[in-house]
């Protein structure tokens, strides 16, 4: 099947409409998030008008069809990520679902597996969105662990020349991005999750730029929890998800306490319903799982290889086009390999934030800043970016307008 963008990008309402004095809306920025369907939209609304009741806690007919919708979102993500569907948590974020796995750590006793303390390490990486880095900073200083992590070489990829030392006896947790916010650098996980497995640390994959792109198959990477959030991948809001190897989750203290994931409770203790009862406290977001499970079904349809092919086929047209621009200066892989559909660049002396702005006139959506990788930009001595990041509803007459709009900011700022 040949991914056809233009007819995909009529399934998006906002696609359609015009900005800034009628011009064309040209989205790059699904990095950020993704533009929804209608039926992703549709799933959510009759949702509500429908079927709208607390999972889990009723007898009547609303409750048992708002729990099946909801049990049945749970199996499509499953079904997805090639997984069990025990081993898939409804969050409200990607940044939930890491600071869940950090935050349960933390309250892991000795003896449990999960269970740090000084000596210990957490490892990560240069590159990492701040969402996969602060909560192992505060992870690290709450148990006394050390936090290492890989640096980043000039081309935009990881330095594990020196892995066997970063990853060692004394490693607990090694937590990385897939693909970078940034660079859009994809990392090879094989030598990382194997030498991790080696001296029985868990691998901790921050999936969110990977998931809504690529087939993905967890048992396949050989990692051990993975994160993503619903509004990347077409879905909506206030939706995330975790994935944790069963074993793993049943040793996993719980995060948020309350109703729906205890099992007994007394007026001195109460005892924990099982994965993934165990981590999805209070009432979830029942009508933002059934729209993410609408969400990737229409992906599914899709194809997910031939999203992968097409966003590759609109890399490379877009790399070829910036690298024509004078003083434009790509951050990141300069090719396709192992690399996805996110590019960043500066432009002379022109700020990233002057040239959004200029974008944005001419109805170009494009992301500028630190991408919420503070540490990764000072690394790589820019203070800021401008980041284009494409996505299925994308077509080369997107990119031709940012090329043009870029060679236009030129002129403009008089360089």
């Amino acid at each position: 099947m040949t991914l056809d963008a233009r007819s995909i990008a009529q399934d998006f309402p906002i696609l359609s409409r015009t900005i800034r004095d009628g011009k064309r809306l040209v989205y790059l920025d699904s990095g950020a998030t993704s533009q929804k369907p209608d039926c992703v939209i549709d799933a959510e609304l009759d949702f509500y008008r429908l079927h709208n009741a607390a999972v889990h806690r009723g007898a009547h007919q609303l409750a048992e069809e708002a729990t099946d919708a909801y049990e049945g979102a749970r199996e499509i993500v499953a079904k997805f990520l090639s997984a069990s569907v025990d081993e898939v948590i409804f969050t409200k974020s990607a940044t939930e679902s890491l600071n869940l796995v950090a935050y349960a750590m933390g309250n892991a006793e000795p003896g449990n597996h999960f269970h740090l303390q000084a000596g210990d390490s957490i490892v990560v990486t240069e590159m990492e969105h701040h969402a996969n880095l602060i909560p192992w900073q505060q992870l690290a200083a709450r148990t006394g662990a050390t936090l290492s992590w890989f640096s980043v070489t000039d081309d935009g990829r990881l330095d594990l020349s020196d892995i066997n030392t970063f990853i060692n006896e004394k490693t607990k947790v090694v937590a990385l991005t897939h693909q970078s916010n940034v660079l859009g650098t994809i990392n090879p996980l094989g030598a990382i999750t194997q030498r991790a497995h080696e001296v029985g640390a868990v691998v901790v994959l921050d999936a969110c730029q990977s998931v809504p792109h690529m087939k993905i198959d967890v048992k396949t990477l050989e990692i051990d929890f993975l994160a993503f959030s619903g509004h990347k991948t077409v879905g909506p809001t206030g939706v995330g998800i975790l994935w944790g190897r069963a074993e793993l989750l049943a040793q996993l203290p719980p995060f948020l306490t309350g109703g729906s994931m205890i099992e007994n409770v007394t007026m001195e203790s109460a005892t924990w319903a099982a994965a993934p009862r165990k981590f999805e406290a209070g009432v979830p977001n029942m009508a933002q799982a059934v729209g993410l499970g609408a969400a990737l079904t229409y992906l599914t349809k899709i194809g997910m290889e031939n999203i992968w092919h097409h966003e590759v086929e609109l890399t490379q047209y877009l790399l070829d086009g910036l690298s024509e621009i004078e003083d434009l200066r790509i951050i990141g892989p300069s090719t396709t390999e192992l690399r996805g559909g996110t590019v960043s660049f500066t432009l002379g002396d022109i700020h990233p934030h002057d040239l959004g702005q200029y974008l944005d006139s001419q109805g170009i959506a494009v992301r500028t800043g630190h991408h919420c990788a503070w540490p990764l930009t000072r690394k790589l001595g820019v203070p800021a970016t401008t980041r284009a990041s494409i996505y299925l509803y994308n077509t080369t007459d997107d990119l031709d307008a940012l090329i043009s709009g870029v060679k236009g900011a030129q002129k403009y700022f008089g360089r």
